[in-house]
């Protein structure tokens, strides 16, 4: 059986990419709708989990994409399921928005929650 590392990134640097307005980046959250309303990654996009196999074609390859959930679990999920799937570009927000929140970065309330 093949082990599939991921890679992961803490949020601190989520926040440098976004502060250098990186142009080649994708955060996406994959919480349910109601979790959003605990705040969401500025920019974010929201893909709840179990709909990323439906909706993987609004993936772009080529760009660097972060995986956000509540504390990190899901979202390890999600990097692993887009490894199987040919991603290898993704990054698992260490943590999740518990530790964006434990910084204190910036959250927004998206309008969809």
């Amino acid at each position: 059986m093949m082990s599939t590392m991921i890679n992961e990134i803490e949020a601190p640097q989520v926040a440098d990419l976004l502060l250098n307005q990186e142009h080649n980046l994708l955060i996406v959250d994959v919480r349910e709708i109601k979790e959003l309303a605990q705040g969401i990654i500025p920019g974010a996009l929201s893909i709840p989990l179990a709909t990323i196999p439906v909706r993987l074609h609004e993936l772009d390859r080529n760009k660097k994409i972060i995986i956000v959930c509540r504390s990190g679990a899901r979202s390890a999920n999600a990097c692993y399921f887009l490894a199987q799937q040919g991603f290898d570009n993704t990054y698992n927000l260490r943590g999740g928005m518990m530790a964006w929140h434990h910084y204190g970065l910036e959250a927004a309330i998206p309008s969809v929650a």
